[in-house]
């Protein structure tokens, strides 16, 4: 008798829902085991510092390369996008009369949302994708076993550095993208006549308040975090070869710009509750 494939003898409701009830399994125990890891990098990060033990040569050669490879496409982001925002704000705000608050929505807007926006982007895009592809090729190629047959731990070696310098250049690559947007904005209202350079920054030092700052600087913290952490798991866990690499570094930027997209709207609603904002 002819075998029979499994699951072809099922109903299509029935195929559905396995499928979707093994995806959701899947993707649980994806989000743990990427929780774990980042745990564990962190604990060894810290553990190593204290214990002066930690790869300050990595850290450096990591720090550099994301630099290099996310500064420049991160400016080039911003600037249109700075216009762009200002461009509309300053024709509704032209519309009902409102021309001197543009430096405070542009301001606030740009600390709030656009850097730490923009920051998570390249992150996940350039960084995070260059992580998953250097750390995929190093497990293909058996460097990754090699490390364990060795002795040495891979997180230590590989994922603690990435971590502690994608935190050091989510920080400043933030800081970059809201100076950029803001002298964007403040060039084209200011430059274009819409508004006298003294409204606009008065408008903007009045509405703005000091957590806009830090709240900025933590979102940059917690998505360099979550897209370097993705990226790594991705990255250790790939297989099938150069195809398996590429897949991985697909998957490894779709589930860091979901993430970062969920996380971004819990630490806005959660900041617009604690810190409401400062009327003038």
């Amino acid at each position: 008798m002819a075998s029979q494939t499994p699951g072809l003898g099922r109903s299509l409701p029935a195929r559905i829902t396995s499928d979707l009830v093994g995806r959701g399994r899947t993707g649980l125990e994806t989000a743990g085991a990427m929780m774990v890891l980042g745990v564990e990098a962190i604990t060894i990060a810290i553990r190593d510092i204290l214990t002066r033990r930690f790869s300050w040569s990595e850290f450096l050669l990591q720090a550099w390369f994301m630099s290099r490879v996310s500064v420049l496409p991160t400016i080039l982001v911003a600037i249109p996008f700075g216009i762009i925002v200002s461009i509309q704000i300053g024709g509704v705000a032209g519309q009902i009369g409102a021309e001197s608050f543009s430096g405070a929505v542009n301001g606030i807007g740009v600390l709030r949302q656009r850097a730490p926006l923009v920051t998570s982007i390249m992150i996940a895009g350039a960084v995070g994708a260059a992580i998953t592809s250097d750390l995929g090729a190093r497990t293909i190629r058996e460097e990754v076993d090699a490390l364990q047959v060795m002795g040495i731990n891979p997180v230590q070696r590989l994922v603690a550095p990435r971590v502690a310098a994608a935190l050091v250049v989510a920080f400043f690559l933030n800081i970059v993208v809201a100076a950029t947007s803001i002298i964007t904005g403040y060039t084209l209202n200011v430059g274009g006549g819409a508004v006298s350079s003294g409204t606009y920054i008065a408008a903007f030092v009045s509405f703005a308040q000091p957590t806009d700052l830090f709240l900025a600087s933590f979102k940059a913290l917690i998505f360099g975090f979550i897209a370097t952490i993705v990226a790594c798991h991705k990255g250790l866990n790939a297989s099938g070869g150069p195809k398996g690499v590429a897949d991985a570094v697909n998957e490894a930027v779709v589930i860091s710009v979901i993430a970062l997209a969920m996380v971004n709207v819990a630490l806005t609603q959660a900041y617009v509750m604690l810190a409401p904002s400062r009327i003038a």
